[in-house]
């Protein structure tokens, strides 16, 4: 069997580069398309393969300007020959499902969300965007929201990386899906002895606005609380000048320093929506909780009052009183850990696997029953509970 993936750009190794390294070892055969491909940018796993990149990965300066190519890339997706491959798995997120597949093939496509620029995110980067761009940003995001929509008809069968994800594809395009939730490599992380515990707080990720970073600092220069900051991004500089006397911007650090923080803080700071969010399981698995905003991923993989404490409006006053609250929270560092490894890189590989072979042998219908467990968490769960220990009746589903 011909195994083709294909995957928006390969710029760095996010989220969803580590579901296309996952894949990888699923399917070590496989061949990749996508439209930008910097090698040094990915991990040893994905070099391994043969990668084919769109005319995208021609045009002038491809690696810094992909995102303003974004109306190209339908046509480069459509003109992609993908004939003689059987399976073909897209990994969406930017456009990436819209290739057109051999009528023979089948086409999964493993969603980590629909264009956020395109659908539920439009107006926030509209209103952050220059003048010029929010001028021509109605007619071109018109012309890429239809296409989009049409092309979802291509794929057979939808993975959500989320129940959150879910609901947005039955909301833009009326499919169902099967949810998986992406692999965190949650053995990499260790538990801090009490002793060795510190006073600080953390938070960890990209710095763009819709992650609200801003809300955390003000947060903690107006309680004087200490933070600790690692990431970069395009609010790296303004997060900086924001942070007062208690707050430590570190910017971009090598994993063994993000591990040490993670297994040392007294909780893990999380005040943005994600669609599925990895930086709290990874909190989770060093044993520390996190304080999450009560929307989108996180309400899925943190367990209130148990595994973390959620806030319900994005406001400095909330985030203050949920560190509040975590202060009277009663911290077990081992069950916190164990309910993070119900997320591990081998729960993905397993039910990845299963439902694509589920998919393979019940053929290109796009009503198969549930059958892989979500292992969904949210807030008010009455006890720790790992994916594995779910009935399929219960989290295997599809939303309709």
């Amino acid at each position: 069997m011909r195994i083709a993936i294909v995957h928006y750009w390969f710029v760095g190794m996010r989220g969803g580069e580590k579901v296309i390294e996952a894949l990888c070892r699923l399917y070590p055969d496989a061949d990749i398309f996508t439209h930008v491909y910097r090698p040094g940018a990915v991990s040893p796993e994905i070099k391994k393969h043969r990668i084919t990149t769109s005319f995208i990965g021609r045009l002038p300066r491809p690696e810094k300007f992909y995102k303003s190519y974004l109306p190209l890339m339908p046509m480069a997706l459509e003109n992609l020959d993908l004939r003689g491959y059987d399976l073909i798995i897209s990994s969406e997120s930017g456009p990436s499902k819209g290739i057109i597949p051999p009528a023979e093939a089948m086409h999964i496509c493993y969603c980590h969300s629909p264009m956020r620029y395109v659908w539920n995110m439009y107006q926030d980067y509209r209103e952050r965007s220059g003048w010029f761009t929010r001028m021509m940003m109605p007619p071109i995001m018109h012309y890429i929201r239809n296409w989009d929509a049409i092309s979802a008809s291509r794929v057979h069968h939808f993975v959500a990386n989320s129940k959150t994800v879910a609901r947005r594809l039955q909301t833009y395009y009326r499919r169902d899906s099967q949810v998986i939730f992406p692999p965190v490599d949650t053995g990499a992380f260790e538990l801090a002895p009490r002793s060795e515990l510190a006073d600080y707080y953390l938070m960890v990720g990209e710095l763009v606005a819709y992650k609200r970073p801003d809300l955390a600092v003000q947060a903690f220069n107006q309680t004087g609380r200490k933070l600790v900051i690692i990431g970069s991004g395009e609010m790296l500089g303004k997060i900086r000048e924001m942070a007062g006397p208690t707050i430590s911007v570190l910017g971009s650090q090598p994993f063994a320093v993000l591990r040490e923080h993670y297994a040392r803080c007294k909780a893990l700071v999380f005040p943005g929506e994600e669609d599925f969010g990895i930086v709290p399981v990874e909190a989770m698995a060093s044993g520390r909780p996190v304080i999450a905003y009560g929307r989108g991923g996180a309400t899925e993989t943190v367990i209130a009052d148990r595994t973390g404490i959620f806030f319900e409006e994005q406001s400095v006053q909330a985030i203050i009183e949920a560190i509040e609250r975590l202060d009277r929270m009663d911290i077990d560092p081992a069950a916190i850990a164990a309910h993070a490894h119900g997320f591990g890189q081998h729960v993905f590989a397993d039910r990845m696997k299963a439902f694509v072979d589920r998919c393979l042998s019940e053929g290109r219908g796009t009503d198969l029953p549930p059958a892989v467990s979500d292992g969904i968490a949210g807030p008010g769960r009455p006890a720790l509970l790992s994916p594995d220990a779910r009935s399929a009746g219960e989290n295997g589903y599809l939303l309709s």
